[in-house]
């Protein structure tokens, strides 16, 4: 089985504006990174489309799981989403605003810039 492409989700405020990007296979996984950092009204435009996927988030405090590494507080936080539905836009309007890009290294592009970095000269 194939292994789904990470995509890009644009994270817009109410005028419409493009105010971060996050990263996922799925665009809940992206919403649940905004709901993580505090966004409660997630609206996400796929990259390269035109859709606005709606996601209402929170964090809520939670114990720690069992089995979890002695370093770990007791509480932590854990995003949650609802999806709303799905906007198709008309047109996308470039708002020239600064886009802060949020994504996760694998452990391939770790490996990889370690083994780089060990390289005998």
């Amino acid at each position: 089985m194939a292994e789904k492409e990470m995509k890009n989700y644009a994270l817009r405020d109410k005028n419409g504006n493009e105010i971060a990007v996050f990263t996922g296979k799925a665009p809940r996984q992206a919403a649940l990174k905004a709901a993580n950092r505090g966004y409660t009204e997630i609206n996400l435009r796929e990259k390269g489309t035109k859709n606005v996927h709606i996601f209402s988030g929170e964090r809520i405090q939670v114990s720690k799981p069992k089995g979890a590494p002695a370093w770990m507080p007791d509480k932590i936080w854990k995003p949650k989403v609802k999806k709303e539905g799905i906007i198709k836009l008309e047109t996308i309007e470039p708002t020239g605003e600064k886009v802060v890009v949020v994504k996760r290294k694998t452990k391939a592009k770790k490996a990889a810039k370690s083994a780089k970095n060990t390289k005998i000269k």
